[in-house]
């Protein structure tokens, strides 16, 4: 009995590893690698030889998204989800854990701030919310989950396959084994959560060893920081401030974050809180509450951190754990 057990064991153990090299994509994507960048043929067969396929990261960009169930619909109701959003996202415990990183990497956030113009708080606020300041940067092994994603059918096979490319390069140029690195269920790196992309495009080496690495506190700072204000992020101006209107549910403009308005056309709309000292185009952000619609004023640099993450409820509680964490801390 225990000896059919151990075979069932290690039989399903071996499901779980793939040979890509026999995959006809992977071939096609190993012969490009060889021309274009000539990687020994070797070193990238010896790779791919033995991936484990990584199921939940495929489940979860399936070619087709599955509908919502009753069940669903009755435990996510129409409205309030930003109340079940944020209570996730901004919490007292991220708040202290956000004081006492910036507490601890103060010399670092200040020489940062100064460089990139970029607040700290706000960079805290993308650490925090993204890896819990270092304490849940992904437990997945980003090449698998790469290779899983770029060869496996899903809705983002050009994507992940870019970023497989990426990550390739990437450890190969900071002499990394790509096969130690854990990260994300979509193969996003390090304290900011980077993809390779990004790693590639906007990764600091701030402390001078000579390599960038997200996993170290200084450059994941100043990485995240280079990627706001690669992206347009304006020193010293507003991210966003509530506004008030008639009613309970807002549906007299279209809201988002990629529509723009001058604010003379907003009739009805204004600051709760006083005036607002910006002149530029502003979005409308509506948070969608269990009683009511909240209503949000939001400028450029908002903008900016949606580039980070295309949501606005991802950009929103940046913005309201960045105000909450100011307020109890001053670099």
């Amino acid at each position: 009995m225990k000896v059919a057990i151990l075979f069932i064991f290690i039989f399903i153990i071996s499901l779980e590893a793939k040979d890509y090299t026999k995959n006809k994509k992977t071939i096609e994507f190993i012969d490009s690698m060889v021309k274009e960048h000539n990687y020994k043929r070797s070193y990238l067969n010896k790779l791919f030889s033995n991936v484990k396929v990584q199921k939940m990261p495929l489940r979860a960009y399936a070619k087709v998204r599955p509908k919502p169930t009753k069940q669903m619909r009755e435990k996510y109701p129409l409205h309030g989800a930003w109340e079940r959003y944020v209570k996730y996202k901004v919490t007292d415990k991220r708040i202290n854990k956000g004081i006492s990183f910036l507490n601890k990497y103060s010399s670092t956030f200040k020489k940062v701030e100064q460089t990139y113009g970029v607040p700290a708080e706000y960079i805290a606020a993308i650490i925090g919310i993204e890896s819990v300041y270092g304490r849940n940067v992904g437990k997945y092994p980003v090449f698998d989950t790469l290779t899983t994603l770029a060869f496996e059918k899903n809705r983002r096979n050009k994507f992940f396959t870019k970023e497989l490319k990426k990550f390739i390069r990437l450890s190969y140029k900071h002499k990394i084994n790509p096969k130690n690195v854990k990260g994300s269920y979509a193969g996003a790196i390090g304290l900011g959560q980077f993809m390779p992309s990004s790693y590639e495009a906007y990764g600091v080496d701030f402390n001078k060893d000579g390599k960038v690495s997200l996993q170290d506190p200084q450059d994941a700072i100043a990485s995240i920081a280079n990627y706001l204000k690669e992206n347009g992020w304006r020193k010293d101006e507003h991210v966003a401030t509530r506004v008030s209107y008639d009613g309970k549910r807002f549906k007299k403009y279209k809201t988002g974050y990629n529509k723009t308005y001058k604010r003379v056309e907003l009739k009805g709309i204004k600051p709760k809180h006083g005036s607002w000292d910006y002149n530029d185009k502003v979005r409308l952000i509506k948070l969608s509450k269990s009683e009511y619609d909240e209503l949000w004023y939001a400028a450029k640099n908002f903008y900016v951190i949606t580039r980070y993450n295309q949501s606005a409820y991802y950009a929103m509680s940046v913005h309201q754990l960045a105000k909450e964490i100011n307020k109890k801390f001053e670099l």
